[in-house]
C-alpha cells in the first residue's frame, strides 16, 4: 500500500506557496497541536509555547519553500525547527534581565484588568503611554487596554505579527523606565 502521507504534505506545501489559507488551517489542525506540546516541554510556559507555535507556522507561511520533501517528512522537519525555536526563545528569555522592581507589564495588567491602580497611578500611567511613538502607544493600547492578542493586533493594523511584538516590547521597555523615573524609583 503506498504512503500517501508524503504526497499530502507535499500537496498541502504547494498549495501554501498559492497562499492557500485553507492549506495553512488544514496544516495546523494536523500538526498545530505537536508543535505546541514541544514548545511547551521546552519552554515550559504556556504563552511562550503559544508564540513559538504562532512563529512556527508564520514562517511556514511566509517561507513555504523552507521544508525540502526529499530530506524527510514534514512532521520530522516541524518538530526539528520547533525544537530549535523553542530553545532559542529561552536562551533570550535568560539573557534578559531581571527586574526587582515593579514589572510595567503587571501595571498595565492590574490597571486594565483588576482596576488595582488608584485612579493618580491610572491617569500618570496613560500620560507616560501618550508620550511613547504613536505606533508603540496603539499597540500598547490595544493589548492591555483593548485585550487584544498580539495576532489580533497584526490583523487590525495589517502588520506582521513580529513588527507588532517589537512594538510592543520597545514601548513597555520605555514606559517602564518612564515609570520609574515618574514614581521616583532607580531603573535596575
Amino acid at each position: 500500500m503506498p504512503d500517501n502521507t508524503a504526497f499530502d504534505e507535499t500537496d498541502l506545501i504547494n498549495r501554501i506557496k498559492l497562499r492557500d489559507q485553507s492549506a495553512l488551517s488544514e496544516l495546523y489542525q494536523r500538526f498545530g497541536g505537536l508543535v505546541y506540546g514541544l514548545a511547551m516541554r521546552v519552554l515550559q510556559n504556556a504563552g511562550f509555547a503559544e508564540e513559538v507555535t504562532q512563529d512556527i507556522f508564520l514562517k511556514i507561511w511566509d517561507q513555504p519553500d523552507s521544508w525540502d520533501s526529499t530530506r524527510g517528512k514534514l512532521l520530522n522537519w516541524l518538530m526539528t525547527v520547533t525544537r530549535y525555536t523553542a530553545i532559542d526563545r529561552l536562551r533570550k528569555e535568560q539573557r534578559r534581565p531581571s527586574w526587582s522592581a515593579v514589572d510595567i507589564e503587571d501595571v498595565l495588567n492590574m490597571s486594565s484588568k483588576q482596576g488595582l491602580l488608584d485612579e493618580q497611578d491610572t491617569m500618570l500611567l496613560r500620560t507616560l503611554i501618550q508620550q511613547l511613538p504613536s505606533n508603540q502607544t496603539e499597540a500598547i493600547e490595544l493589548a492591555f487596554f483593548g485585550g487584544m492578542s498580539h495576532s489580533e493586533i497584526a490583523a487590525q493594523l495589517n502588520l506582521p505579527l513580529g513588527t507588532v511584538k517589537t512594538r510592543l516590547r520597545l514601548g513597555l521597555e520605555k514606559l517602564k523606565t518612564m515609570w520609574l523615573e515618574a514614581i521616583g524609583q532607580p531603573n535596575e
